[in-house]
């Protein structure tokens, strides 16, 4: 009943009366080391309260909760040095991580806890030690891959038609070799060892994605922006595409080309993925992948609308009409991609002057250039832009959960000789096994003076004042309305005047 209460506590709006209930309760705990104490009792959700606070994004509890937990190791002065209990926040050794949980919740005030004491302290010293590093040379081995992945692509085994076209329109003279064909000379055997690279490092990207996909959920893992959720979709498809033009090649299956084309254009934008490292490029993939997925989706239907719309017509116009002439109409999916062309304004308006052209088509082709170009392009502006004005606002809170979601992925990954614990055991200080952060804290006594000249300030004011009211009061019966108006006129400045003037004084004296 404790434990669900403390619970209860974190949720309650009224942070400052939770903290008081959630300390009296913690009173009454009999146990309140080890296992059974109220604090490390998770509920259903495997959450303790110290999590709950930070998936809620309670910053005023989080912070309650960091004081009780830190020691004072020693002071000097102004210097003082602080321990940190980060047990529960490293994601070293936990299987549901502070950090991951943050950057997992929906609620944006959860990333606020991402710039507290010690939270931005651990993950600046994760990052800055092991993250940024290990990142880049993998960004780097991932773009010498996809190098090794082109050069295979460009040099595929193909071969001189030998049948004859069976259409003016055919236009193929290289067809795809066999198997037994592809593997002959030198060039085949250096292009074969960049085939078997390729096909290792897509097992390899299934091997370590589809754990996370059962750990984390299907829904979570491919949802989450932060998570690198549309990437993840992209990396696996492109494993896929991967495996299934191998199976073509060795079964000698003709075609080929379409898995090996949509793994070329997935491959080389996954790349993208690696500009979260880089706190300039970072919110941009953010702002992409959210008018990708928000804005884009969305126009995509309205698109397909207009777009099957006014292709049908263009190929009912010209169904009766000599394809020769006019080509791009000359059926139905030719009509699709022309209409498409049209729409996004990549080509001008099909026209043949030298032909007499149907009268319809001069007035379906106005009335799409209005809707299609006018009005539903700039929509597309306008949602787009609003997007970027959001994302803009809070690119910095962006940025750090992206460099917290890359920093738990690869320390998950990593092995752990390459990614020791951080932080400092509480055995070296007699704290038992719990982890600690060493933090230095610098207390600047300028700080402080500039304090004792506020509250000077403020207590002169409020002296003038009280001096002011106590004279309106004496005269209050005896003055009119514009006199008190202009006593009260006469009175604020005077004393603005005075409270300025000693205050200045107490600056020249201390200085």
């Amino acid at each position: 009943i404790g434990n669900t209460v403390l619970h209860i506590l974190v949720l309650q709006p009224n942070k400052t009366f939770a903290c008081h209930m959630y300390s009296l309760i913690l009173s009454y705990d009999r146990s309140k080391e080890g296992p059974g104490s109220l604090e490390l009792i998770p509920n259903n959700e495997g959450l303790s309260p110290f999590k709950l606070a930070g998936v809620e994004g309670n910053t005023v509890m989080f912070q309650y909760l960091m004081q009780k937990r830190k020691q004072n190791l020693w002071s000097f002065g102004p210097l003082s040095t602080v321990l940190y209990d980060i047990t529960e926040i490293d994601s070293w050794a936990e299987d549901q991580s502070f950090l991951e949980l943050i950057v997992s919740t929906k609620k944006r005030e959860a990333r606020q806890i991402l710039d507290l004491t010690p939270v931005k302290e651990l993950v600046s010293l994760k990052w800055n030690m092991y993250g940024r590093p290990y990142f880049c040379f993998l960004a780097l081995f991932y773009i010498l891959y996809m190098v090794c992945f082109t050069m295979c692509c460009v040099y595929r085994p193909l071969k001189p038609r030998t049948g004859n076209r069976t259409s003016s329109r055919d236009n193929t003279v290289y067809v795809q070799k066999m198997l037994q064909e592809s593997y002959v000379e030198y060039e085949d055997e250096l292009r074969l060892v960049g085939e078997l690279i390729t096909v290792i490092g897509a097992v390899v990207i299934l091997v370590l994605e589809i754990p996370d996909i059962l750990r984390v959920g299907a829904a979570k893992y491919f949802g989450q922006t932060i998570l690198g959720g549309p990437f993840h979709i992209i990396v696996i498809t492109y494993a896929c595409m991967i495996l299934v033009t191998m199976v073509m090649r060795l079964t000698s299956t003709t075609g080929e080309v379409v898995p090996m084309s949509f793994a070329l254009v997935l491959g080389w934008c996954n790349v993208m993925y690696f500009a979260r490292g880089f706190q300039m490029l970072g919110p941009f993939t953010i702002m992409i992948q959210k008018m990708i997925f928000g804005d884009l989706m969305r126009f995509c239907w309205l698109m397909a609308v207009v777009i099957l719309g006014f292709a049908s017509a263009f190929y009912i116009i010209f169904q009766t009409e000599n394809p020769e002439n006019l080509g791009q109409f000359y059926n139905y999916p030719m009509s699709l991609f022309t209409t498409f062309e049209l729409f996004l304004t990549i080509i001008d308006g099909p026209a043949n002057y030298d032909v007499d052209l149907p009268f319809m088509y001069s007035v379906v082709y106005f009335a799409f250039a209005i809707i299609a170009t006018l009005l539903m392009l700039n929509l597309l502006i306008a949602m787009m832009g609003d997007t970027h004005w959001r994302v803009a606002h809070e690119q910095d809170e962006l940025w750090r959960a992206q460099v917290v979601a890359t920093t738990v992925m690869l320390e998950r990954k990593l092995p752990r000789c390459l990614w020791p614990r951080s932080g400092i055991c509480g055995r070296e200080f007699g704290l038992g096994d719990r982890w600690y952060l060493r933090i230095e804290d610098r207390v600047d006594p300028n700080k402080h003076k500039m304090m004792r000249y506020t509250e000077a300030f403020k207590a002169q004011d409020r002296e003038n004042y009280d001096k002011g009211s106590e004279k309106l009061e004496t005269n209050g019966d005896t003055l009119c309305k514009k006199e008190l108006s202009a006593l009260s006129l006469s009175l604020s400045r005077s004393t603005s005047r005075t409270s300025s003037h000693r205050g200045w004084e107490i600056l020249r004296r201390n200085t």
